[in-house]
């Protein structure tokens, strides 16, 4: 893409040539999660989603559940944002959504199927006001998540201003009125897609979401116990995200 391509593009278009500069890096050690539960605080603060806490810090209970994955997203090196992964499924079926929303979500959860649940979606308040490609490169890594586990849905948690950006990205459809999520102060909506059918036309629309097994692999194959992920389906070769392997 040309400089004066860059200029027009919109952000979404962009993110594929900023790919190239992204690491995706598993948070594992305590001292990693304090530098997120860090940044979540001065992005909600920043955003006004919380009151100010003594511990400057964000952090529930679902961090530490096994079938929570916490990435942090480093742009050249420097710390951008971060985005917690949550996987719902018969093995583990509780998640921040399902708990907040019950009674939208328990019957799928009767049923048996297997949801990415993203929360503590955050990014620095100074890059992302440099990088509007930010939250594209960050939200990607649901699609890498729901192809991994083989989703049958991928949930979010929004902003009622927010729907139609998750809307026109991944194909989320709304499903409750906002309501409150614990310890924060503006209300969020239930919204989610279909990911077997509608993977297709998200991936024609921005192939920069698509993964190979080998990307999957490194970001959500880790300890033995957690969740059993179901590893079929195409095994797409667009990956150029540099991967950070776990020590």
């Amino acid at each position: 893409m040309s400089s004066a391509q860059q200029a027009t593009a919109k952000p979404a278009e962009r993110g594929i040539e900023l790919l190239d500069r992204i690491d995706y890096r598993l948070v594992e050690t305590s001292a990693d999660k304090d530098t997120i539960y860090r940044l979540r605080y001065r992005a909600y603060l920043n955003e006004g989603a919380i009151e100010p806490n003594r511990d400057h810090k964000i952090t529930d209970r679902y961090d530490d559940m096994p079938n929570a994955w916490i990435f942090g997203v480093y742009l050249d090196g420097a710390l951008a944002s971060s985005i917690r992964l949550s996987i719902s499924s018969p093995e583990h079926p509780l998640c921040p959504s399902v708990d907040v929303f019950r009674d939208y979500l328990q019957p799928e959860v009767d049923q048996g199927k297997v949801m990415v649940d993203p929360t503590r979606f955050v990014a620095d308040p100074e890059l992302a006001g440099q990088f509007p490609e930010l939250p594209y490169l960050t939200l990607r890594l649901c699609f890498v998540a729901c192809s991994f586990f083989n989703a049958d849905l991928g949930l979010a948690t929004v902003r009622p201003e927010h729907q139609t950006f998750y809307r026109r990205l991944f194909n989320h459809q709304p499903l409750s009125p906002p309501r409150l999520y614990p310890g924060l102060i503006k209300p969020i909506c239930l919204m989610a897609v279909d990911f077997p059918a509608s993977r297709e036309k998200v991936f024609a629309r921005y192939p920069y979401l698509r993964s190979s097994y080998f990307e999957r692999r490194m970001l959500f194959e880790r300890r033995a116990g957690t969740v059993t992920p179901v590893l079929t389906g195409p095994s797409f070769p667009f990956a150029r995200a540099s991967i950070v392997p776990r020590s």
